[in-house]
């Protein structure tokens, strides 16, 4: 299977797929597309007959665009380097024994500025989102907690797919060279859970961005918001495993339409965070590194030994989360023979 890696053939890989999965999607959300659509029309129509302009579906792609272009060019490891390292170690410096220690955790303090970089900027629209729009409100950006019981089978499903794509997707030769971003992650558990606690807090900042502000705040151009959303998600991808790339595609508009049915980024946001520390997981279970020390320097250690068996966990838990709601859906109405 090696030719399927060669660029002159790499490259066409996901066409095929992606024309395979179109028609899914169509059946699967064509509803959910066709009420976005008629909620629009009607509410363009309410704005035209009180004579105003909706400014919001203009102002948000701006707003927006301008949160990932400062992640791109302030959030990152460059940035990080030139400005922001020298005044940490001057603070080093200045107060010995302090709370920095970049000796020791250097390579950590620039991913949890990634990390503080991504959650803040992509926090930030729904912060003032209000304050620009008369009426609207934070929690409308997806962020309801009420429901969600009534979605986590969304999540059991999504999971239950991903697993084995996962266990094809870990025998990519790019895999284990990309995750995780914190190089030192398993060099202990302080290491590890740290870093996985920023990479889970980015993750719901990126779901409440992407499918819950930008959604909301473009709803009057109706289904069309969700492609909308997908353009400048994809994009995010950029330099990552071609073959991650191109399913973002695809997880853009999955979640995209789900977020729009369900009006809530908790089912998205579970599945990213679990799918993205798994693969964390895999990436160091190939190359040998999972964590044992609990902290740098330390000799105390801890081997888990449950590692092997964490993917077919999660997978089992999915499949039993789905056999429950499918229980419930099924379950006769009282009176009447099954």
């Amino acid at each position: 299977m090696d030719w399927l890696r060669h660029p002159s053939v790499a490259w066409l890989v996901p066409v095929p797929l992606l024309l395979a999965l179109a028609p899914l999607l169509w059946r699967v959300f064509r509803a959910d597309w066709l009420e976005l659509d008629r909620a629009a029309a009607g509410e363009r129509a309410a704005q035209a007959a009180a004579g105003r302009t909706d400014l919001r579906p203009l102002v948000a792609p701006v707003l927006g665009v301008f949160v990932l272009a400062l992640q791109e060019y302030f959030g990152k490891s460059g940035f990080f380097q030139a400005a922001v390292r020298p005044a940490l170690a001057a603070f080093e410096q200045a107060h010995p024994g302090g709370p920095v220690d970049l000796g020791t955790w250097g390579a950590l303090y620039g991913q949890l500025w990634w990390g503080v970089t991504r959650v803040g900027g992509y926090l930030l629209p729904i912060a003032i989102w209000p304050f620009l729009f008369r009426g609207e409100r934070r929690r409308d950006c997806g962020l309801r907690l009420a429901g969600l019981g009534r979605h986590l089978w969304i999540y059991a499903l999504a999971l239950a797919v991903m697993v084995p794509l996962l266990l094809l997707v870990r025998r990519q030769p790019d895999f284990g060279a990309y995750y995780p971003f914190y190089r030192g992650a398993g060099r202990s558990w302080a290491d590890f859970l740290l870093w996985e606690a920023v990479y889970v807090a980015q993750f719901f900042a990126l779901e409440a961005f992407f499918r819950g502000w930008w959604l909301h705040a473009t709803r009057s151009l109706g289904a069309a918001s969700i492609l909308g959303m997908v353009v400048p998600y994809t994009m995010i991808h950029f330099g990552k495993p071609w073959l991650e790339v191109s399913g973002a595609i695809v997880a853009g508009v999955v979640l995209g339409s789900l977020s729009a049915r369900t009006r809530s980024i908790w089912a998205g946001f579970l599945v990213h965070a679990t799918v993205g520390v798994l693969m964390d997981v895999l990436a160091l279970q190939h190359r040998g590194e999972l964590p044992t020390r609990l902290s740098p320097g330390s000799d105390a250690s801890f081997a888990f030994a449950g590692w092997p068996w964490l993917l077919g966990a999660a997978w089992l838990g999915a499949a039993t989360l789905l056999a429950l709601e499918a229980r419930r859906r099924w379950r006769p109405l009282p009176g009447r023979s099954p």
